[in-house]
């Protein structure tokens, strides 16, 4: 069948997005898989204190995902508007809810990180060495909260290339940095755990100065701060509208997943251990299928703010095989490197065996999660329809998922992949009803204003 000229434009300009956030992803992925792989060597406890440690930054991750949906569903939309003043002031209204919120929580890990620790494991071990890291990496999550914003922004305007460029150049700083502080290389000390936070701090500071050499160059836009800044009242409202739902989802979600790290973190350190790897290597692997969600949700917010409907209802099928298709090759891939990961890492005889199931788990966990990211964090967002990934979060992962994990943990006392196998079903729940939302077209909204 001969492809249209409308889908070879639309496949094109997809490829155009996906590609630099899936380089963007890649690296981001492949420097966390680095991390891991390098603090193997420091030992054990140190993999396991800083994979808990880092259920703070998890928890950022997801804010700040939630903060980016809400500029893709507006800037794309006015995008395709061509209207960039509008887009400077919802981006100023980001970066201003992001530095709040990064605020709290960098404040929390500076003066009570002990107390952080030890929501996650009542191992003094890992309490310790976490203690360390987050009293240095809590700095840098004040500092990231622009970078974040800036770089959504520029996605949400079909920038990815400059985006990635930013953010590839200080992953790739962060991943040298890590192995000169763990491994003591070029004369430096061996500073292990804390070597990494040091090495995140820097990275971060550099990538904010790229972003502000990149903003004041007015290649997008001539920056304008009364406009950034300013108050616009009607879009702080839209912003609050669209990107609440879609930040709070985000924070379900998040806080559902780090309570999953609670679940396996208080039955013993080398399920911690296995889960550290089993999750780098699933999110490895995903990349595409995330890339896909995010480059599909630009182009769908712009086509629907140009109010191309029906072509935007065309584009979101595609998007919806192409990433079926991925999702299934990604599934086989973890089962093919799967005998080759536990020659990677220097874990115990009982971590070995739990990350081997948990990979076998993570095979088929790919495509209901990719499937399920697409329509709630991809198609229905771009049509700032994001109040219904927040019910369905709410009630599949805080009524039925994380129960259910904690009765098979600490009351049916379940052996360890059983427990985590029960927590991985958490997206086939959702696959029904997310459907059914989607055969609605409930989605398809144009968002926009005349006026800013």
């Amino acid at each position: 069948m001969t492809m249209t000229a409308e889908k070879k434009t639309f496949y094109r300009a997809l490829f155009a997005l996906v590609l630099p956030i899936t380089i963007q992803d890649f690296l981001n992925s492949a420097v966390n898989f680095a991390d891991v792989f390098m603090l193997g060597f420091a030992g054990q406890d140190s993999l396991s204190a800083v994979s808990l440690a880092n259920q703070y930054q998890f928890i950022l991750t997801g804010i700040f995902f939630g903060i980016s949906s809400g500029i893709t569903m507006l800037c794309s939309q006015y995008w395709g508007r061509e209207n960039t003043d509008a887009i400077q002031a919802v981006m100023g209204i980001a970066a201003k809810i992001g530095m709040t919120v990064t605020a709290v929580i960098a404040v929390l890990a500076l003066i009570i990180p002990r107390q952080l620790m030890m929501v996650y494991t009542s191992d003094t071990a890992l309490i310790s060495i976490g203690t360390s890291y987050l009293r240095i990496i809590g700095i840098s999550y004040f500092i990231m909260s622009f970078s974040t914003v800036y770089e959504s922004t520029l996605r949400s305007m079909e920038r990815a290339r400059t985006s990635t460029l930013i953010s590839s150049a200080a992953l790739l700083l962060n991943v040298f940095l890590n192995a000169v502080f763990i491994f003591g290389l070029f004369g430096m000390p061996r500073l292990g755990v804390v070597g990494v936070a040091i090495a995140t701090l820097i990275a971060r500071i550099v990538e904010l100065i790229l972003c502000l050499i990149s903003l004041m160059s007015g290649k997008l836009f001539n920056p304008d701060l009364k406009i950034m800044f300013g108050r616009h009242r009607e879009l702080f409202k839209d912003f609050l509208k669209y990107s609440l739902p879609a930040l709070a989802n985000d924070i379900l979600w998040t806080l559902a997943f780090t309570t999953y790290s609670i679940i396996l973190g208080h039955l013993n350190s080398d399920v911690v251990a296995a889960n550290a790897v089993a999750t780098n290597v699933r999110d490895l692997c995903s990349i595409l299928c995330f890339g896909l969600s995010g480059g599909g949700s630009v182009l769908l917010g712009k086509t629907m703010g140009e109010r191309r409907m029906k072509e935007a209802e065309a584009q979101a099928g595609d998007l919806c095989r192409v990433t079926l298709l991925i999702s299934v090759v990604t599934a086989l891939i973890i089962i093919a490197i799967r005998p080759l990961i536990p020659h990677l890492f220097d874990l115990t005889p009982d971590a070995t065996r739990y990350m081997r199931m948990m990979l076998l788990i993570s095979s088929y966990y790919v495509i209901g999660q990719a499937m399920n990211t697409l329509l709630i964090a991809g198609i229905f967002r771009a049509g700032g329809n994001s109040r219904f990934g927040l019910i369905c979060d709410a009630v599949v992962m805080w009524a039925i998922s994380v129960p259910l994990g904690f009765l098979s943990a600490f009351v049916f006392h379940l052996p360890a992949m059983a427990v985590y196998f029960i927590l991985c079903l958490d997206e086939f729940w959702k696959i029904p009803v997310v459907i059914r939302h989607y055969r609605s077209k409930k989605w398809l909204a144009d968002i926009t204003r005349e006026n800013i």
